[in-house]
């Protein structure tokens, strides 16, 4: 009888947090680039920038929130869609197919996206307070201070702020990732030519990663504005119709970056859930 092991249902907000800790940086940087109102910097522009005004940690600013955001965020998603599918497979005595794979991304991105809002808002604010005149700056000492502060300054409301974008855009970019990891995983594996080594791992993060950010980058955008906005967005729909004034490919601002974060993101975080799932996975006997 052959033994294999599965995920704890922690693994994905540990994994997650170990790769948002490598790319941090280039998430800050994203988020720059997409609250720009006119294209005035590229990715390597807007680094020097930020490390020529305040510092190389600056960089490293809404690290606390990132990891925060993590550890709701991820962790729910994770958690909903590996027990869930494993439950299938069990059932099914083999992987599940794809729809199935694809409903369950949805499922745990959008209640992983739900829970993760507050973190994820104040991880935007404190990242994007670098941009902002001393004078303007919110100075969040950290993502539980954030999130205190948004709850009793601005009520409980703005602290779920952009939840429905959120929300939407966690159930396509667990799609593109999770889903889309599990189906090019079973599909390099039955070639035949690769083994379920950390090659096999990085392959399959990689088009998983490509396919989450061509799925959530006009979201993405939008999710962002919102959460950064003082009030001059009405909701999605005119924050929509506003960022279509500039043009279509302003759906896609930032989108080079984003590739740059979300999949190295991706690749780091599979590498290191399959070394958890390997190391201190749960033993089943199939």
């Amino acid at each position: 009888m052959a033994e294999r092991r599965v995920s704890r249902w922690y693994f994905g907000g540990l994994a997650s947090s170990g790769a948002a800790c490598c790319t941090h940086p280039l998430d800050l940087l994203k988020v720059h680039l997409q609250t720009q109102q006119e294209v005035k910097m590229r990715m390597m522009g807007m680094a020097m920038h930020v490390i020529r005004n305040d510092g190389f940690l600056a960089l490293y600013n809404g690290l606390s929130a990132s990891l925060c955001r993590q550890m709701t965020y991820s962790l729910t998603r994770f958690g909903i869609y590996e027990t869930a599918r494993d439950r299938l497979g069990q059932g099914s005595q083999g992987p599940p197919p794809f729809y199935q794979k694809v409903l369950l991304g949805a499922v745990g991105g959008f209640t992983g996206g739900l829970v993760g809002t507050p973190a994820d808002m104040v991880n935007v604010r404190m990242q994007n307070d670098v941009k902002q005149p001393p004078s303007q700056r919110r100075n969040y000492s950290h993502a539980l201070d954030g999130m205190y502060r948004v709850l009793r300054e601005e009520g409980l409301k703005k602290l779920f702020s952009g939840a429905t974008m959120a929300s939407s855009r966690g159930a396509l970019v667990t799609v593109g990732q999770l889903s889309c990891y599990d189906q090019a995983k079973q599909l390099v594996l039955s070639t035949g030519l690769l083994s379920d080594n950390i090659f096999t791992h990085f392959l399959s993060s990689f088009i998983a990663g490509g396919c989450a950010t061509f799925l959530c980058q006009p979201l993405d955008v939008l999710k962002t504005r919102l959460m950064n906005s003082q009030g001059e967005y009405r909701g999605v729909t005119h924050c929509a119709m506003e960022t279509a004034k500039l043009g279509p490919l302003a759906f896609y601002k930032g989108f080079i970056p984003a590739a740059v974060r979300l999949i190295p993101h991706t690749i780091l975080t599979f590498v290191f859930l399959e070394q958890l799932r390997k190391y201190f996975g749960i033993k089943v006997n199939t």
